[in-house]
């Protein structure tokens, strides 16, 4: 029960207080005059002036309201290190018990985890005490406790402008004299072109070590090992040779130190993506024809593509009668292609060409040899490979997977993609084609073939090849069975994906690691390792997991689409995953996405000993043991030796209020008539 006293005026307080200042001038007035009985007077003008302002007696029935005080827990992986999970545990369980026995207050816990927002968040731990704080009300706030190694990677850059409102205490796990080794890349370039050397430079950072010189080894994709001697605090220089496009993944790796905390960041992974220099392309077309435009302008509005175009308007055999010297054509280097640079070229394209006396049989040859060395051909043909003198009766037959029968189907027909088609990454998901029918426009002729090898993954009417594509020994083949691609490049019936088929076609021909019909790959996101297999088969094998450490894990794959499976594993070491199902093997770089957390290990208070200090509490480590938790009235010291304290804001909530005016009683009634009686009886005596 709350007693107070508030006024509830009958008149205006102007009112009141003219009628007060009138009635002291006629006291004063009074009392010059010797009148008699003036204290009389004045204490009955006092009652009256008091009853005008009526005085009531409020009395409130008050509920106090707890106060509320959040602890934030790291279980962040650096926090996942040593003894630090289970002085956690204690303190946790030691700040509930003793919160408890605070009078008036309550604790709310919430626990923080790295990468929460994104692959390289760290400890976001502000974060989540703002969360925390956003259903707390400000005048109810008794102060926060963090609960962490000190790794905290989004504490304010100015500890004066926290915005907590009220104090801030961290209770560091861990120990001050840990030891640590550690491996930092210090620059690490993110792409490289195939065949050159790129440079990486990192350091070897020791902790409590006794500061000897330690063999650190060097791995490219799971490779034999380079070691070099490396003195801690030194910055060394490593050439890398970058010998496939796609990921090309470097390890860096050094021996344990004895009792030091982690071995997790011991070793460091630096992914260069390789890339190639621009492609050369070499075109040959027969003949003038509508769709030999359309290959060129593909080729040259690609900036990367370096295109040599070889086309014959007029064979030697076909004479028109013009004099030599009327000739205005220059003499094509063909030697030069077809014999001494032609292993130069990443691709070939033979586009409607049929055997001519320009490129003897030597040269066939030799762009047959070339495939099988690890070229990469793709022959575009219309009735020119059904005629006698068409390709296949040169030594390129060797590599062709499509063998002509001799006849040409000339009806109109949307191409589709076949069952492998659907699953292999040139042709799967090609726009346009899903639905039972194709969205894309007709083609109107096909040369008739057999398949002997390779894959169909597109067909013409009655399911006749229309799209083969074959390994030869290192290298690859194309062969596109149609000449009527540029219909779609034209736009009829709405045209179709020529550009995107294409270009995979390009893509895959020149062995682009995304492209692979058989592949197995991992890729970190988030705190797990994804796991894809691509297969043309209907079905994949589990995959042998070798974690950094040796432990080896086995993961089922489950099918998400045609041709693709993928599974999961949780990433719980940093350095290289090796992948194996019993046909393919493949490395994945993991632990990198929590490369804040990798960074540092050490527990440490100059993280958050700033923040606590401008906010008004402290910070201890809990080594040396846990602190006592009292509650501190507003305005004083919250931290000290041993102790941590917690705001007393003293708030409470209302639930009944009852008033009692003074003068509205028979009791005020009776004293101001007795004042009066008593002031007419001096008047009269």
């Amino acid at each position: 029960m709350n007693w107070n006293i508030t006024f509830e005026p009958l008149l205006p307080w102007a009112l009141i207080v003219a009628i007060g200042v009138a009635g002291v001038a006629l006291l004063i007035a009074l009392a010059l005059g010797r009148s008699r009985g003036i204290w009389l007077r004045a204490l009955s003008f006092a009652l009256i002036v008091a009853a005008l302002a009526n005085p009531v007696i409020r009395s409130e029935q008050r509920q106090p309201l707890p106060d509320i005080a959040v602890a934030v827990v790291d279980h962040s992986l650096s926090q996942q290190n040593g003894d630090r999970p289970k002085q956690a545990e204690a303190a946790v369980t030691a700040l509930k018990e003793a919160v408890a026995r605070l009078p008036n207050t309550e604790l709310r816990t919430v626990e923080v985890k790295s990468g929460a927002g994104s692959d390289d968040d760290g400890t976001r731990a502000f974060e989540a005490l703002n969360r925390a704080l956003a259903d707390v009300p400000p005048e109810r706030f008794a102060g926060a406790v963090m609960i962490t190694d000190g790794q905290v990677h989004d504490a304010p850059a100015d500890p004066s402008k926290s915005g907590i409102g009220g104090p801030l205490h961290a209770l560091i796990t861990g120990s001050k004299s840990e030891k640590d080794r550690q491996i930092v890349i210090e620059k690490a370039p993110r792409f490289g072109i195939v065949g050159q050397q790129q440079t990486i430079a990192f350091r070897l950072d020791e902790a409590n070590g006794p500061g000897q010189v330690v063999p650190v080894t060097v791995t490219v994709d799971g490779g034999t090992p380079t070691t070099i001697d490396v003195s801690p605090g030194q910055t060394v220089d490593v050439p890398v040779t970058v010998d496939h496009a796609g990921q090309n993944i470097v390890e860096i790796t050094a021996p344990p130190l004895d009792g030091e905390i982690s071995l997790q960041n011991n070793r460091a992974v630096a992914v260069i993506e390789g890339v190639r220099d621009r492609l050369r392309v070499l075109l040959v077309s027969g003949e003038p024809h509508p769709g030999e435009r359309t290959w060129r302008n593909l080729l040259k509005s690609d900036a990367s593509v370096d295109l040599v175009h070889f086309t014959i308007l007029r064979p030697p055999e076909k004479q028109d009668g013009t004099p030599t010297k009327e000739l205005a054509l220059i003499a094509f280097p063909t030697r030069e292609l077809f014999v001494d640079k032609l292993d130069q070229f990443d691709l070939v394209i033979f586009d409607r060409y049929r055997r001519q006396s320009v490129l003897p049989a030597a040269y066939m040859f030799n762009i047959a040899q070339y495939v099988k060395n690890g070229g990469a051909v793709l022959i575009a043909s219309g009735p020119d490979l059904a005629a006698d003198d068409g390709l296949y009766s040169t030594p390129l037959s060797d590599i062709m997977a499509a063998v002509p029968t001799g006849d040409v189907v000339e009806k109109p027909f949307k191409p589709e993609l076949t069952g492998q088609g659907r699953k292999h990454p040139v042709t799967k998901d090609l726009p346009g084609s899903d639905g039972k029918e194709p969205s894309w426009g007709r083609w109107f002729r096909l040369v008739d073939t057999t398949t002997n090898s390779g894959e169909t993954v597109m067909a013409g009417p009655d399911g006749k090849p229309l799209l083969v594509l074959a390994r030869q020994d290192k290298g690859r083949v194309a062969q596109l069975l149609s000449d009527q691609g540029w219909l779609w490049a034209r736009g009829y019936e709405g045209g179709g994906p020529q550009t995107e088929l294409l270009r995979r076609l390009a893509h895959w021909l020149m062995k682009e690691p995304d492209l692979e019909e058989e592949a197995l790959t991992g890729k970190q996101k988030g705190n797990s390792l994804v796991i894809e297999r691509r297969t043309m088969s209907d079905s994949a094998d589990p995959v042998t997991v070798t974690l950094p450490s040796g432990k080896t894990e086995t993961v089922k794959l489950e099918k998400v689409s045609p041709g693709r499976f993928d599974g999961a594993v949780p990433v719980t070491e940093a350095g290289l995953y090796r992948l194996a199902d019993g046909k393919l093997m493949s490395v994945a770089a993991a632990g990198s996405g929590e490369a804040k957390e990798m960074a540092n290990l050490r527990a440490t208070a100059d993280v958050l000993e700033p923040v606590a200090k401008a906010s008004g509490g402290g910070f201890d480590w809990l080594e040396d043991g846990m602190p006592q938790v009292i509650k501190v009235s507003a305005g004083r010291q919250m931290a000290g030796a041993g102790w941590i304290g917690l705001r007393a804001n003293d708030k409470f909530r209302v639930e009944t209020v009852s008033d009692t005016p003074l003068f509205a009683t028979l009791l005020s009634l009776a004293v101001i008539l007795l004042a009066f009686a008593g002031m007419w009886y001096r008047e009269g005596h």
